[in-house]
C-alpha cells in the first residue's frame, strides 16, 4: 500500500512524542506499581503470589484485545480506536484507585489490559502507514528510544509518589496519563488510514485476516522471534521486586538498581538503530542485536555463579549490553513483520503484539516467580529466550535470502 501523506502536518517532534507516548501506557501501567507492592499486599490481605496476578491478568486482557485493535483500526480508522481505548483506559484507573479488595482489583486490571494496547498496537501501524521503510526504521527507533525510558522511569515515579499517599495514588496518576494521552491523539496525530484504504468492519474479514497473517510462516516466524528476543528482558521487568528487594536488599526506592541500566541499554540501543538506518542492512543490524545480547547474557549468567559477583554492582553489572542488543533488533523484527502485510498492518502488529503478551503473561505469573528464587536461574532462562530468538531468526534468513536493506 503507498505511503498515505496525512492531511494535517504536526510537527516532527511532537508525532514522536505522542506515538511514543501511546507506547509508554503499557509500561507505565506495569512497573510504576512495583514499588507499591508491599504495601499493596498489607492493605488488601494477600501474599507476593496473588500480587504478581495484577501484572498476569492485566497482560492476559492486553494479549487478548490485541488480537481486534489491528483489525478494528483496518476498517475504521487508526485514531477511533486509539482514542475509545484511552478513555476507557482512564475509566479503568479510576475503577483500580477505587477498588476496596484483590477481587474487584483484578477486574479493573483486566479493562485497563484490555483497554492499553490500542495505542502501543496501533502506533507501530501508524508508523508505517506514514513513512518510507528506511524512515520508518528511524522513526521506530527514536521511538523505541523515548518509551523505552518508561519502565525505567516508572518504578521510580511509583516510589515518589508513595511519598504523597498510599497505594491507589499511583492508579489516579495512571487515570491523569490516559487523559493526556487521548488529549495529545485528538491534538496532534493525523489520521494515517484514510477511508479508501479500509476494510469492512464485519467479524468475517477481521479474523480471515488474522487467521491470513498467522498462517503465513514468515510471519509465525518473526512474531515468535520478535517474542523471544524481548522476553529476557521482561523476566527481569516482571520479576523486579525479587530482585530489588529480595536479592538485593533494596526498598521502595531502589528499583533504579535494576530499572536504570536495562532501560539504559535499551534507550542506548534504539539511539545506534536508527543511527544504523539506510547505512547497513535491517537484517544485519538484528544480526549483531542478537549476538551482542547472546554474549553480554553468557557473561551475565557466569557472575551470577560465582558467590562472590552476586551483588551490586556485578547483579546488574552486563544488563545493559544485554538490552543494548535487543533494542538494535526490535525495530527490524517489527518492520520486517509489517512488511509481509501491507495491506493488513493492523491485524499483523496485532498478531505480534498477541504472541509477545500472551507470553509476558505467563513470565509474569508463572515463570517469573518459579525462576525467580535465584539470579542464577533469571539469568539461565533470559539466556535461553535470546538463544530461541537467535535460531528463528536465523531460519528466517534463510528462507527468506534477504540480503538487500530493510
Amino acid at each position: 500500500m503507498p505511503t498515505t501523506t496525512p492531511t494535517r502536518q504536526p510537527s516532527h517532534g511532537m508525532l514522536l512524542v505522542t506515538l511514543a507516548a501511546l507506547g509508554m501506557v503499557g509500561p507505565f501501567s506495569i512497573d510504576t506499581m512495583f514499588p507499591a507492592f508491599t504495601q499493596m499486599g498489607e492493605s488488601l490481605g494477600v501474599g507476593s503470589v496473588a500480587l504478581q496476578q495484577l501484572i498476569s491478568v492485566y497482560m492476559l486482557a492486553f494479549g487478548t484485545m490485541s488480537l481486534f485493535h489491528g483489525p478494528i483500526s483496518d476498517a475504521v480508522g487508526r485514531k477511533p480506536v486509539i482514542i475509545v481505548g484511552g478513555l476507557l483506559y482512564t475509566a479503568a484507573s479510576v475503577g483500580c484507585a477505587l477498588s476496596p479488595n484483590l477481587g474487584l482489583l483484578l477486574v479493573f486490571r483486566a479493562l485497563q489490559g484490555a483497554s492499553a494496547g490500542a495505542g502501543q498496537i496501533i502506533s507501530r501501524a501508524m508508523v508505517s502507514d506514514l513513512f518510507p521503510r528506511p524512515v520508518a526504521q528511524r522513526v521506530m527507533s527514536h521511538i523505541a528510544m523515548i518509551f523505552g525510558l518508561a519502565p525505567a522511569l516508572a518504578p521510580v515515579v511509583g516510589g515518589w509518589l508513595l511519598l504523597a499517599g498510599d497505594w491507589t495514588v499511583i492508579f489516579w496518576f495512571l487515570a491523569v496519563f490516559g487523559l493526556l494521552v487521548v488529549g495529545l491523539t485528538v491534538l496532534v496525530l493525523p489520521e494515517s488510514h484514510p477511508a479508501e484504504a479500509r476494510s469492512p468492519l464485519r467479524v468475517g474479514p477481521l479474523f480471515s485476516g488474522l487467521v491470513a497473517v498467522w498462517r503465513d510462516p514468515a510471519g509465525r516466524r518473526l512474531a515468535f522471534a520478535g517474542m523471544t528476543n524481548f522476553a529476557g528482558m521482561f523476566l527481569y521487568i516482571s520479576s523486579a521486586p525479587l530482585i530489588v528487594v529480595t536479592h538485593l536488599g533494596g526498598g521502595e526506592q531502589d528499583f533504579w538498581w535494576l530499572f536504570f541500566p536495562l532501560i539504559g541499554g535499551l534507550v542506548f540501543g534504539s539511539w545506534v538503530a536508527g543511527r544504523l538506518a539506510g547505512r547497513l542492512p535491517g537484517t544485519r543490524i538484528a544480526t549483531i542485536g542478537y549476538l551482542v545480547s547472546l554474549g553480554a547474557g553468557s557473561v551475565n549468567l557466569m557472575l551470577t555463579l560465582i558467590p562472590a559477583t552476586q551483588g551490586l554492582p556485578w547483579a546488574v553489572l552486563v544488563l545493559p549490553v544485554y538490552s543494548f542488543g535487543i533494542a538494535l533488533a526490535f525495530p527490524i523484527l517489527t518492520l520486517e513483520m509489517l512488511a509481509l502485510f501491507p495491506s493488513r498492518r493492523g491485524a499483523a502488529s496485532s498478531v505480534q503484539s498477541f504472541v509477545q503478551l500472551m507470553s509476558n503473561a505467563v513470565i509474569a505469573g508463572v515463570l517469573a516467580p518459579f525462576v525467580g528464587v535465584s539470579l542464577a536461574g533469571l539469568a539461565a532462562t533470559a539466556l535461553a529466550f535470546t538463544g530461541v530468538g537467535w535460531v528463528l531468526w536465523r531460519r528466517h534468513l534463510a528462507v527468506t535470502h534477504d540480503a538487500a536493506p530493510a
